[in-house]
């Protein structure tokens, strides 16, 4: 019997891609509620009851009211949401983070999956951290380079509005409160004392993110250098199906001496870069916004979940 597979919320940016990555799997069986009744509660209740596994494609509060929904011990939940990131009774949605990371959440019920500016930064960081590069109060700062779609709906209309009308073209730093709603689980996951400081910045293209952490050589564990920093994270992630370190500050990691965000886009993968000048570090990692940021990374932990390939339905 295949699998039941149900996405709540599956109009929204995640959801849609999400079914996507569905559309073309003969080995699942997908559950879809009626457009009319996708906010009726006890619609969604049914559907949500009826799964082995429901995706929460939802706002905070709203994800919040769905596991509320939830009687069956066999539905199993992975929440896209920002509700339950630090949440200690949800896992933690990326197997890369740790070598237990992945086998708990092959036995997990409830999934939380990780932010996109969240997943770039710890996927970088993590490793650094274990290793004592540096100490757990360091203050960290990172800018992350957003595509639009990572704000939703309502952004993406804007700026496909903005298209016509020839405005938004310029790069615009937000959260400047320094209140981001990812800092939470970058802060827990990685251990950190104190919360980084934290830039995004949302510019004029769909899809792709990358964020960039400056060290000073000075400041890190003695006898650390870009070079002993890309072999930590080489074998951090050796054999590991969706991260990629490149190669050491090389050019082939550039086009036309410049970086390209959306080199990962439509794939399930983060690359991983480390740049030098002397004793100035530069940290960089990539990936899609809506793909290991968010849907694809919800798919990889479903194929965990159900016992298949990782990599199933997915691009490396």
């Amino acid at each position: 019997m295949k699998p039941k597979i149900y996405v709540d919320g599956q109009e929204g940016t995640t959801g849609l891609e999400i079914h996507e990555y569905l559309g073309v799997r003969d080995d699942l069986e997908i559950l879809k509620i009626d457009s009319a009744k996708r906010k009726d509660t006890e619609a969604r209740r049914a559907m949500l009851n009826e799964a082995d596994i429901a995706f929460l494609c939802l706002p905070e509060s709203a994800s919040r009211e769905a596991v509320t929904l939830v009687t069956s011990p066999r539905t199993r939940l992975i929440d896209a949401s920002v509700a339950h990131r630090v949440d200690p009774a949800w896992t933690y949605g990326l197997p890369e983070l740790n070598p237990q990371q992945r086998a708990k959440i092959i036995a997990a019920s409830r999934v939380t999956v990780p932010g996109c500016h969240a997943t770039a930064a710890i996927l970088t960081l993590y490793p650094v951290l274990q290793a004592g590069i540096i100490t757990k109060d360091y203050p960290v700062s990172l800018t992350s380079l957003t595509g639009y779609s990572g704000g939703g709906r309502k952004l993406i209309e804007k700026y496909q509005q903005a298209e016509a009308e020839r405005t938004l073209r310029s790069p615009r730093p937000y959260a400047l409160g320094l209140n981001h709603k990812h800092l939470p689980e970058m802060q827990q996951v990685l251990g950190l004392t104190y919360p980084p400081i934290f830039t995004p910045v949302v510019s004029d293209f769909y899809r792709g993110l990358a964020v960039s952490i400056p060290l000073a050589a000075r400041t890190l564990k003695s006898g650390t250098t870009a070079a002993s920093l890309h072999v930590l994270l080489s074998d951090y992630y050796a054999h590991k199906s969706f991260v990629r370190v490149m190669p050491l500050g090389a050019e082939s990691n550039l086009e036309d001496g410049t970086f390209n965000v959306e080199g990962c886009n439509h794939t399930n993968r983060a690359d991983l870069f480390v740049f030098s000048n002397g004793d100035q570090i530069l940290l960089l990692s990539r990936l899609d916004n809506l793909g290991k940021g968010a849907s694809g990374a919800a798919v990889q932990c479903m194929n965990l979940m159900l016992g298949v390939d990782e990599k199933v339905g997915l691009r490396s």
